[in-house]
């Protein structure tokens, strides 16, 4: 009989319908203490995976992310939250998902099964040898993006894989494999948990490291994100209020006339 995947093996646990809420909670909670150990002995090979990466970029490259399911919505939200966090433009990081947009919300039956789509979906973006794409799926089997990779190494385009089991179909055809090795599921093959939780933090280390390297932070601060409402307005103000030493009232006129808090503060000290 074929080996499962590591995230298809079964709980610790059993009779969870017998266990009281309390019970249920710490013990959900005692399998999602596990996971930023697993992610934290992946270190080396995301390190691999972000240099990689920032050096592509720097040649006008573009990031992708591949997924289905609970994978792809992880990819396209780490995707959409690149612009206004660093000020990037849209279609620097693109996040894709089996059965397209609709799949964002609602399962599309059979989708993650296509060998062919992910192709076909990348192909829409005139994909070239500068590009990044990385496959997510916490099987590391899904047809969808394993299809996809297959086809990228064929087109010399870098590939980059997450997924939380070992020897897998995504680690093979990815030239910069990370592997989460969060063990079962609570719910057993419920990878949204444990699984999910795992990818989403390789995610947030894989994007902010590479916006960082890129220049996109300076200090510890998103001097270029997108003042796309009055939180974020008031945040920049901030910033501006202890770089420059000025009154809120100065420092958020200026940010409303500069349009970024990087171009506040170069414009300032132009004059100084």
């Amino acid at each position: 009989m074929k080996k499962l995947p590591l995230t298809e093996t079964t709980s610790h646990y059993n009779n969870l319908e017998k266990m009281k809420v309390r019970q249920l909670l710490v013990n959900i909670n005692k399998e999602d203490k596990t996971v930023p150990f697993a992610v934290e002995k992946a270190i080396p090979t995301i390190e691999r995976l972000v240099i990689k990466i920032v050096s592509k970029m720097k040649q006008g490259g573009r990031l992708f992310y591949m997924g289905a399911g609970t994978s792809g919505r992880l990819g396209i939200v780490d995707a959409s939250e690149c612009p206004p966090t660093f000020g990037v433009p849209q279609g620097l990081v693109i996040g894709l998902i089996a059965g397209g947009d609709t799949a964002i919300r609602k399962a599309v039956e059979f989708a993650e099964d296509d060998t062919k789509q992910g192709w076909k979906d990348l192909k829409k973006y005139k994909i070239t040898t500068k590009d990044v794409v990385i496959g997510i799926a916490a099987s590391g089997t899904t047809p969808y993006v394993v299809g996809a990779l297959a086809e990228c190494r064929k087109h010399k385009i870098t590939t980059g894989s997450i997924c939380c089991t070992e020897n897998s179909p995504l680690s093979s055809n990815s030239d910069y494999p990370v592997e989460l090795l969060t063990g079962p599921e609570f719910v057993t093959g419920s990878t949204r948990m444990k699984a999910g939780t795992a990818q989403k933090l390789a995610l947030n280390m894989i994007s902010t490291s590479v916006m960082i390297q890129l220049g996109r932070v300076k200090g510890n601060r998103m001097v270029d994100m997108q003042l796309s409402n009055n939180k974020l307005v008031k945040r920049g103000t901030r910033m501006l209020v202890n770089e420059l030493k000025i009154s809120p009232a100065e420092a958020e006129k200026l940010l409303l006339k500069e349009g970024s808090v990087r171009k506040a503060i170069q414009k300032a000290n132009g004059k100084l």
